[in-house]
């Protein structure tokens, strides 16, 4: 089976949920309609279902391939790119003024999640392209603008984001790439990058690097770190790519999954020095660095919801195929027979909801987030700007930290619904799970992710934004019983009654952080991940509760035939009802574990055996 893209989801969160509307009143989106966005990820799900997604399994089988310092990617990945860049998918949400369409994010955002589903390790290298031309948008020169911006955003080149080196890992204060001044300006750049995703390829006739290094009297730690441009190839004065630089691609890695994606070892400076040039001043490189790795981080939430999207899609396939045993509580008067579809069972029908009710939370909430981005952003008013800009930080850690953990546990299921051929790699659910398994850890790991929640982002507030998005929540709560009461449907009180004490957890949890961050540390960071966990659970829970009020006013005001239809809003209602009684019941738990989860502090090292 291939990927067919839940345009019909994605239209409703865009529209009920997220706000496309208010998105389009802002300044600079006067284009955008809902007729633009519906064509728009109509033709975007013609171009991942048609072209993406039949090269999926193929890159798995084949991978990249290094051989003497160059990388050939997998058969029909470079024409694949060519139509991908000429259709203009590369300069989708790009600035107008390097070539660019200037589309908000809440309209990229589902797009970039077809080319996440459809072909995950293809969709890496425009991924990363986009974050690097953020950072030079914002943070670099006229002059490095006008060299590269163009090229970048046209897809005729990629980018890249060098941070990682061996032994430092995440610890970026241990970066020792070195930048010597040069008498022309620029800079020699010398030291070794590692996990550097399409470093290197064939795609394109020029990479652009963003390297993080250090000047000669550079401050020790994070506060002496600088960013430079560093291409492949150095572009002459017409724009097209001249004298190779001193970068080379040492070796590609051997990895669980995404095996197209090239994650490669760059060298700078084996023969004297890469060639770099300064972006913005010396010594912000962090600062500047976290442009593109915020963008990365929704980025990567959104790999967790595709990949789950995917894991779904093939698992249910199977499941309407598979036929064995028989229906439970339905005899057969024909021995040895009636037996049917494993969709009819109980406990498969139970998975495949587990699946569909966490995909449809976590979309819900990135596209919300994103929305709430473009506010952010574009908002004349200043106050909201800045209400909107507390929110989208807030939420960043929790749509990549719990959409790609929760990513995770979907394609796991999906193999579980494909029992014993779920195991096999010929059946492809495999490689969901495998693919899947690295968005947890790349991009900063859920416990960099949980602990820049509860520090960075709450504690250091006090709390303020979490507590004002809670009394959103509690808004919410007081509609369903209200609806309920007049449409007598037990489906918004069953809602309701998980969702009410789920957001109480929340709320008692964070104050519990806010409380105690600055005199208990340690013990509050052990329960910094079960509380980005609990934060995500719930804030899917509200809005599937809000995507389900707005489905049963769909439906009792007789408008369902003119929106998507009586069964996609029914569905909308069940699905909220199953994520309340299934996932959104381990909150209070959730909440106790942030609060009395210490015991993890009490063994000494050596009693960890």
């Amino acid at each position: 089976m291939s990927y067919r893209a839940p345009v019909s989801d994605m239209q409703f969160v865009m529209k009920e949920l997220a706000g496309l509307d208010e998105v389009a009143a802002l300044p600079g989106c006067e284009d955008v309609s809902a007729d633009l966005a519906d064509a728009i990820l109509e033709e975007a799900a013609k171009f991942a279902g048609s072209v993406l997604a039949p090269l999926n399994w193929t890159g798995d089988q084949q991978g990249a391939r290094w051989h003497e310092g160059e990388v050939t990617t997998a058969e029909g990945w470079k024409s694949a790119y060519q139509q991908f860049a000429e259709s203009g998918w590369t300069a989708l949400a790009c600035n107008p003024e390097h070539g660019g369409q200037g589309l908000p994010r809440i309209l990229s955002a589902p797009v970039g999640e077809m080319w996440k589903s459809a072909n995950l390790a293809f969709s890496l290298c425009p991924m990363l392209t986009m974050g690097a031309i953020e950072a030079l948008e914002l943070c670099g020169s006229d002059e490095l603008k006008a060299i590269y911006l163009d090229k970048m955003v046209s897809g005729e080149w990629t980018g890249t984001m060098n941070l990682t080196e061996p032994n430092a890992g995440s610890d970026l204060a241990s970066v020792r790439t070195k930048a010597e001044p040069h008498a022309d300006g620029s800079y020699r750049i010398t030291g070794q990058k590692i996990f550097i995703t399409y470093g290197e390829h064939d795609l394109t006739p020029n990479i652009i690097h963003l390297v993080l290094a250090r000047l000669p009297d550079a401050p020790e730690g994070v506060k002496g770190i600088s960013l430079f441009v560093v291409p492949k190839f150095l572009p002459n004065a017409d724009g097209t790519p001249g004298t190779r630089n001193d970068v080379r691609c040492v070796s590609i890695e051997h990895k669980l999954g995404i095996h197209a994606s090239p994650t490669c070892v760059l060298a700078f400076g084996d023969q004297g020095g890469a060639t770099g040039y300064l972006v913005g001043e010396a010594n912000r490189g962090l600062e500047y660095m976290f442009i593109m790795m915020n963008a990365a981080r929704f980025a990567v939430g959104q790999e967790g919801i595709a990949i789950a999207e995917r894991a779904y899609q093939k698992a249910l396939s199977y499941a309407r195929e598979r036929i064995q045993g028989a229906e439970a509580g339905v005899k057969s008067s024909n021995p040895g027979g009636g037996k049917v579809a494993i969709i009819r069972h109980p406990d498969v029908r139970r998975m495949l909801m587990v699946m569909k009710s966490q995909i449809e939370a976590m979309r819900a909430v990135a596209l919300v987030v994103a929305g709430a981005g473009d506010i952010a952003q574009r908002h004349p008013d200043e106050k909201t700007r800045q209400s909107k800009q507390a929110f989208f930080d807030l939420m960043i850690p929790v749509v990549k930290g719990w959409s790609t953990e929760t990513g995770i546990e979907v394609a796991s299921l999906g193999v579980q619904v494909h029992g014993g051929m779920g195991y096999i790699e010929e059946t492809g659910a495999a490689q969901y799970l495998r693919d899947a398994r690295i968005t947890t850890i790349y991009e900063g790991t859920t416990g960099i992710q949980a602990n820049d929640l509860i520090g960075r982002k709450l504690a250091r507030e006090q709390g303020v934004t979490l507590m004002a998005v809670i009394g959103e929540m509690q808004a919410v709560l007081a509609q369903p019983q209200q609806q309920s009461q007049a449409q007598q449907n037990n489906n918004l009180q069953a809602i309701h009654a998980q969702l009410q004490p789920a957001v109480a957890a929340l709320a008692k949890a964070g104050e519990y952080i806010a409380r105690n961050y600055a005199t208990d540390l340690k013990n509050v960071l052990v329960g910094a991940v079960p509380f980005l966990r609990l934060f995500g659970m719930v804030a899917g829970g509200w809005q599937l509760a809000r995507a389900a009020l707005v489905s049963a006013n769909r439906l009792a005001s007789g408008e369902a035939e003119a929106g998507l239809g009586a069964k996609f809003y029914e569905a909308k209602i069940v699905t909220a009802r199953f994520y309340a009684e299934h996932i959104l019941t381990a909150a209070p738990g959730l909440a106790a574990t942030v609060q009395m989860g210490g015991a993890a502090l009490m063994l000494t090292d050596d009693q960890f055996e």
